[in-house]
């Protein structure tokens, strides 16, 4: 594969790991290519920080395979480079038997799936684990982890550099026209001519595909997900993460405990419609995403099968207090009074036409342009992985057209 000329486009830890893959094992001139003025701005550097084990996912999906996959080649990469990791474990937890019940098949699934360690523990083992939660049983994942996602990003985009590729900061593409002999990439800051080109792009996912033609759906609504930050001296509170059961019902996970690298603890995120893609703000809105979203059919009838849940998250969405309380459902000795706001990030959620949430990973395109469709959480924990897997099938693809 010595001289093809391939062009990634998208700055997140995703793309980062597909460029830096191609430069370092296809001998490939690769070019990243971000919108941003830094690596990591939108998913890669907005989420809790979680490297998930795998208890969630359908057996035998992309998503699943994947994410083992992912843990182990992260796990490795992070080693190499000093980068914070700690596995501190993570407890599922019941708070009444109603709950319970729903914890045996996702026992069931984490263990189909090959989650290391991953068990059901009665309520006084809960305590024992983690002193400070509430509930009657709960599944443990004693190699359930925390990481910095955006240190990952950055030393991926390192390596791709030393393998001799570049990176082109505030670079964001404009056009895409497929030739015979290659595609042409328009940028904000200039043109470039490659054999390849793979799409990246997170919560422009679906605008980036209709720029080669390809349709917009899945089509991708965000979701914004606030977080709060609880003070220096709660953090001990907890020693791993404390989730809620998933309610099958309902497509997101729930506000949920968690510890972060830097000694920060916190509690989200909740779920909400954002009012922009990239909104990380409270109150901007961004007219052009909010007509893509409600001038979608798929979203209504995504929301009138989902009124229940939505109400639920209007709760955490327009009351601080509601949000804490929901957080102090696990841990009772959370104090109200020394939570603060913190961050926010927005999911890039892709829908069909149906208004089903599109859960497994999506990869799509031509021969020349592979496009990442949709790589929702686990993506981070996944995506040296998932940079394997789009690699192949990119080469796939174009070897497939280059020997016809």
């Amino acid at each position: 594969m010595t001289g093809l000329r391939v062009a990634v486009v998208g700055g997140g830890i995703i793309g980062a790991a597909v460029a830096r893959h191609l430069a370092r094992r296809h001998d490939a001139a690769v070019t990243l290519l971000e919108k941003e003025t830094q690596l990591a701005a939108h998913q890669s550097g907005h989420n809790s920080g979680v490297v998930h084990a795998g208890l969630y996912y359908e057996p035998g999906s992309l998503k699943a395979r994947l994410c083992r996959r992912g843990v182990d080649l992260l796990q490795e990469f992070v080693s190499e480079h000093t980068i914070a990791y700690d596995e501190c474990g993570k407890v599922v937890v019941a708070l009444s038997e109603n709950e319970a019940g729903r914890l045996d098949a996702l026992h069931k699934r984490a263990v189909a799936n090959g989650v290391p360690g991953v068990r059901v523990v009665e309520a006084d083992e809960l305590r024992a684990i983690e002193p400070h939660a509430a509930g009657v049983r709960a599944i443990h994942s004693p190699r359930t982890a925390i990481v910095d996602f955006p240190a990952v990003t950055e030393a991926l985009a390192a390596e791709l550099l030393d393998a001799g590729g570049s990176v082109l900061l505030g670079h964001e593409v404009t056009a895409m026209t497929e030739r015979t002999d290659g595609v042409r990439v328009e940028t904000t800051r200039e043109d470039g001519d490659y054999d390849l080109v793979v799409v990246c792009g997170g919560l422009q996912s679906d605008r980036l595909a209709a720029l080669v033609g390809e349709p917009r759906e899945p089509r991708i609504v965000p979701f914004y997900g606030d977080y709060f930050v609880a003070d220096a001296g709660q953090r001990s509170l907890v020693r791993g993460m404390i989730y809620p059961v998933p309610d099958p019902r309902y497509p997101f996970l729930g506000v949920h405990v968690t510890p972060k690298t830097d000694g920060t603890l916190t509690l989200g995120p909740n779920a909400f419609l954002s009012l922009g893609r990239e909104s990380y703000e409270r109150g901007k809105v961004v007219p052009r995403d909010v007509r893509d979203a409600v001038g979608f059919p798929g979203f209504w009838r995504f929301a009138s099968r989902n009124v229940t849940a939505a109400v639920r998250e209007s709760r955490t969405a327009l009351s601080s207090r509601r949000f804490i309380e929901e957080a102090r459902r696990y841990v009772p000795d959370l104090d109200p009074a020394g939570v603060r706001r913190g961050g926010r990030g927005v999911r890039a959620q892709a829908m069909d036409d149906a208004g089903h949430l599109v859960d497994d990973f999506v990869i799509t395109g031509t021969d020349r342009v592979v496009l990442v469709r949709n790589a929702p959480s686990p993506g981070a924990t996944s995506a040296l992985a998932i940079a394997e897997h789009v690699v192949d099938e990119a080469l796939r693809r174009h070897h497939g057209r280059t020997s016809r």
